[in-house]
């Protein structure tokens, strides 16, 4: 049976280049028939990272069938994943996220989850020297992982060994990382093709705090008036978009790469106390600027209070 490899919905980057690289691992090096797919379209700054590396788009699917045979990475979160991933036959998960519980496995499987900023520099370290096989899309591929995820590096999660990984790939590469990250980032910047719903979805998460359920969404940019310019709008879909995907309030934060520092939209008093609680800042008016704030992992998430 071929092995199917994924991250989580709404893929980004990271999601989508670790699946490709570990899909290219189990095939090439260990043997074993893998498939990459995807849970949804992948972003804009991933699909750059395939064109910009030649790489075909993962199939795109919504569930898994029973006794699927699957490797998940870059989560381990049930409600990222597909509907049936608790009667699938998960082998293995390679994550760089807090342990979030709820998936249920046939058997024994390998689990590592690292405290690193990319779920691809863990998958680098799993290969050790088989690394050196790696064709260079495939390290594009992973480089590109890094580069998102740490935003260049100037995200808090990013550890000297993710930047020593990145660093590396580029040499083999010849790559310029400063350039590099420049064309990814303008990529993710392009939102002009997106509902305001679907940038609400594109890169966001689902947790629950104490009882209240939010959907958490990050617009990494470097043009952050892009997305302030249509501020009203999506403030009116974050309502609809609530309601639709069965959470109480959204959380979109617009998430300055440049000037590291992200801005909260406030659709409402229930958000307004959260921002307060949460980030201890006064809010007045339906946007707050938070300095310093890049991580949803790390400086978001952790803070959340209701």
């Amino acid at each position: 049976m071929t092995i199917k490899v994924f991250g989580h919905k709404a893929p980004d980057t990271d999601s989508t280049g670790s699946a490709i690289v570990w899909a290219w691992y189990l095939n090439e090096v260990k043997g074993q028939p893998a498939e990459a797919v995807l849970l949804g379209e992948p972003n804009t700054e991933a699909a750059f990272m395939l064109t910009k590396w030649d790489l075909p788009k993962p199939a795109i699917i919504d569930d898994v069938a029973e006794g699927q045979d699957c490797v998940i990475v870059d989560t381990n979160n049930v409600a990222e994943l597909p509907p049936s991933i608790n009667d699938a036959n998960v082998i293995a998960v390679i994550d760089h996220h807090l342990l979030q519980g709820g998936l249920k496995t046939k058997a024994p499987i390998d689990i590592t989850i690292r405290p690193l900023a990319c779920a691809a520099t863990v998958l680098i370290d799993l290969m050790g020297d088989d690394t050196a096989k790696m064709p260079d899309a495939i390290k594009g591929a992973a480089l590109s992982c890094i580069l998102s995820d740490t935003l260049e590096f100037r995200s808090p999660t990013t550890t000297d060994h993710d930047r020593a990984v990145a660093e590396g790939l580029a040499a083999d590469l010849g790559i310029d990382i400063s350039a590099y990250a420049t064309e990814m980032f303008e990529a993710k910047s392009d939102i002009s093709a997106f509902s305001d719903a679907e940038l609400i979805r594109m890169d966001s998460k689902e947790y629950e705090v104490d009882g209240t359920k939010f959907r958490v969404s990050v617009l990494e940019t470097t043009a952050p008036k892009l997305v302030l310019d249509r501020k009203d709008s999506l403030i009116a879909s974050c309502a609809d978009v609530a309601a639709e995907d069965g959470v109480d309030q959204v959380l979109l934060f617009a998430v300055d790469i440049l000037n590291e520092e992200a801005t909260l939209l406030i659709p409402n008093d229930a958000v307004k106390s959260v921002a307060e609680k949460s980030f201890d800042v006064a809010v007045d008016g339906d946007t707050v600027v938070l300095p310093g704030v890049m991580s949803r992992k790390k400086q978001i998430i952790p803070n959340l209070k209701v």
